[in-house]
């Protein structure tokens, strides 16, 4: 009889558990390496999908299929992340399970989550600074410019409240994206999981903190040329929320609250209930 090529949920959470002890006892020089690696491939995905779908986005009548698009481009980020390698925040948020389990502590699981994103934070901060110079934010008479300026100021505006809950749909999501490519056993069924997952996901609109590390600095440095602004043509209030400190506050705080939440309090916990937990 043929080896199944993929793991059953129960053996996926288990899977989780020993990746969880891998992940814990990894050295820091590790993690932050592995993390910038990670945070450069989201940051790719999300430069390219928005390259791909900028035209669509700007017009009203077309947002939906740019919307669309944007997701099928963007999964190639995590594609990488899970078949090249690197350590993504979001998807460690199922380190949650080895915790319940007893096989790491609290204290090793917080020391990875810092690590990764804070590699995370740089490896996305330094594709937005590449992207921003290469000057492709002048395609399209400007609009990749502009679009990425709307697209950084539309997430600096949102309430803290908006923020949290789209944190939240979006984890419930990458989580159940990476559960799912730890039950494939070989390549073609990791890019497949990735790709129509993470397609839902992007096209969704949710929040995603380490995406948001790379879309939020690449509007920022984008706005400090005037063409680029222009083509945004935005508001003078979405200006005005398009700062430094908003990025952390009214994004990255509340988002990434929101990635813990629908990682770990939902994906992760309610799968160890159903499958790790003895009676």
């Amino acid at each position: 009889m043929a080896e199944k090529n993929y793991l059953a949920p129960a053996e996926i959470a288990e899977y989780v558990v020993d990746t969880a002890k891998v992940k814990a006892g990894s050295p820091a020089g590790k993690l932050l390496a592995l993390g910038f690696m990670a945070g450069m491939w989201i940051a790719m995905g999300s430069s390219g999908s928005t390259m791909i779908a900028h035209n669509l986005l700007m017009k009203p009548e077309t947002y939906g299929l740019g919307r669309a698009l944007l997701g099928m481009i963007f999964g190639g980020g995590l594609m990488l992340v899970v078949i090249s390698g690197g350590e993504l925040f979001t998807g460690n948020c199922l380190m949650i399970q080895g915790v319940i389990q007893k096989e790491i502590t609290w204290q090793a699981m917080l020391r990875n989550w810092g690590l990764v994103y804070l590699g995370n934070l740089l490896g996305s901060l330094f594709i937005a600074a590449l992207v921003v110079h290469t000057g492709a934010m002048s395609y399209s008479a400007n609009d990749l410019g502009g679009m990425t300026i709307r697209i950084a100021a539309s997430k600096t505006s949102l309430g803290f409240t908006q923020a949290l809950a789209s944190g939240v749909l979006c984890n419930i999501l990458v989580c159940a994206t990476v559960w799912m490519s730890y039950g494939a056993k070989d390549v073609a069924g990791k890019v497949l999981v990735c790709f129509f997952l993470i397609w839902l996901f992007a096209s969704s609109g949710f929040e995603h903190c380490v995406a948001n590390m790379y879309y939020i600095p690449a509007g920022l440095w984008a706005a400090a040329t005037q063409p680029w602004l222009d083509a945004a043509m935005l508001s003078e209030s979405y200006l005005t929320n398009l700062t430094w400190v908003n990025f952390a506050l009214r994004n990255l705080v509340p988002v990434t609250l929101g990635n813990i939440i629908g990682g770990c309090g939902l994906t992760g916990c309610i799968y160890w209930y159903c499958y790790l937990r003895k009676a």
